[in-house]
């Protein structure tokens, strides 16, 4: 039980190191066909797409994570985000230093 919560754990902290995080991602889109779209803005270093191992779908939300801090404005700077009709949602991931999380857990 302490492992699953541990590795729950490391999975947030490794989200967190990502820009943004997308949401209303279409069925029929693949992580490669994410990273195509995103390269648009800058240079895409990852793309996590997360997939449900019951269903075999992803689940329609994903993590991008770009080169330089000039690819995210670049994706900021358009003001709505469509692939295969659908508005995608994104929300810039926040980064928090190690010295506010320790004060935080204190």
């Amino acid at each position: 039980m302490a492992a699953t919560s541990a590795l729950r754990a490391a999975a947030r902290r490794s989200r967190s190191a990502f820009d943004f995080f997308v949401a209303e991602v279409p069925w029929t889109v693949s992580s490669k066909e994410l990273k195509e779209y995103f390269s648009q803005f800058g240079a895409v270093q990852r793309c996590q797409l997360p997939f449900d191992k019951d269903t075999g779908f992803h689940r329609r939300y994903c993590w991008i994570k770009f080169s330089s801090p000039q690819d995210v404005q670049n994706v900021l700077q358009k003001d709505s985000h469509i692939l295969e009709g659908a508005k995608l949602i994104l929300r810039q991931q926040s980064r928090r230093r190690h010295s506010q999380r320790k004060n935080q857990s204190e």
